[in-house]
């Protein structure tokens, strides 16, 4: 749901990140916390008692996350040895436009979208940031073209997305439940996030992917708070559950960004990256649990299995690749929520 990290590091100097067990249950806690964040976002609004409609208060809230995070990856990366300098002047300027892009920009279509609609349908739609990366790479890099796997994961998941947004109409037939507002722009948020990673990976070439990842959330934040503070927006209702929300949600985009990195460093891209498919399935389980949202309809178990088998197709490998392929990529676009 961007930046790319360095293979000069030796798996051997870190054999628990290269164990098996212990990389499918990091990635699992990924996708669990990535998952989690579709509930707790819908959870936020009704503890911070923002409507519907209120979208400039939608922007002090999701500021106020990324903002959090931000510093958090922040402290993270000087306590790990980075230093904030020799940024030369274009370098800030490109994570600045990283930050109004993959986080302002995208959590403003984001934020609002998910207040019009359920936050099952959000965690299957989301999922389409990923066959819009594998799209927008076979324009922009020579050595990432589209192949029948890829083709056929991007079909298969753009399927299970038409199949989600089929409802009852009058009478009983079936019609396509989607609104602009709603479902629309949860799609157009991961279209943001999709290019902005593309944009990112450019961009993270000879930094640090935790510091660069620490500073655009902080600058997209920044703007995501001024946007709203302007408008009109503020959050109330503050207590214990809220603020306790509010700090996870901070904390949860830090940790598995942090968590995720390390798993993309020291291990095979294509095995990391094959979790990728869990993260719908975690979201739409957990906003049925936490949100008491139907998934007893054959639209979602359709749509879930496409969208699942659909990034599994595009994320994986063929044998040649496995063999040959560093242990480096950048922080998946999963990431984006």
């Amino acid at each position: 749901m961007s930046p790319a990290l360095s293979s000069s590091s030796s798996s051997s100097d870190h054999p628990i990140l290269t164990n098996r067990k212990v990389v499918f249950l990091l990635a699992l806690l990924c996708c669990v916390l990535w998952g989690s964040s579709y509930p707790a976002i819908k959870g936020g609004y009704a503890l911070f008692n923002i409507a519907v409609a209120d979208v400039p208060s939608k922007l002090v809230f999701a500021g106020w996350r990324f903002v959090l995070a931000g510093a958090i990856l922040l402290v993270y990366a000087l306590a790990s040895g980075q230093r904030l300098r020799g940024f030369t002047r274009g370098c800030v300027v490109q994570i600045a436009l990283l930050g109004l892009t993959q986080t302002t920009l995208q959590y403003v279509f984001f934020y609002v979208g998910l207040a019009y609609t359920t936050g099952v349908k959000s965690s299957i739609m989301t999922a389409t940031t990923t066959f819009f990366s594998v799209l927008l790479a076979h324009f922009i890099y020579h050595n990432d073209r589209l192949s029948f796997n890829k083709v056929a994961g991007c079909a298969l998941g753009f399927a299970g997305v038409m199949v989600v947004n089929f409802g009852a109409g009058w009478g009983g037939v079936r019609s396509f439940d989607f609104t602009l507002v709603g479902e629309g722009f949860v799609i157009i948020a991961a279209l943001v996030l999709a290019a902005a990673s593309i944009y990112g990976k450019r961009v993270s070439q000879g930094i640090d992917p935790i510091m660069m990842t620490g500073l655009q959330l902080l600058v997209g934040g920044a703007a995501l708070l001024a946007g709203g503070y302007v408008t009109g927006g503020h959050l109330s209702g503050f207590t214990p559950a809220s603020g306790a929300l509010l700090a996870y949600m901070a904390v949860l985009s830090s940790l598995a960004i942090s968590i995720w990195s390390l798993l993309l460093k020291y291990n095979r891209v294509s095995m990391v990256m094959a979790f990728n498919f869990m993260v719908p399935v975690f979201g739409v389980a957990l906003s049925a649990l936490f949100l008491h949202e139907s998934i007893l309809e054959w639209r979602y178990a359709a749509a879930l299995a496409l969208v699942c088998w659909g990034i599994w197709l595009v994320t994986k490998e063929p044998a040649s690749a496995r063999e040959h392929q560093a242990p480096a990529a950048s922080v998946p676009a999963s990431g984006s929520t």
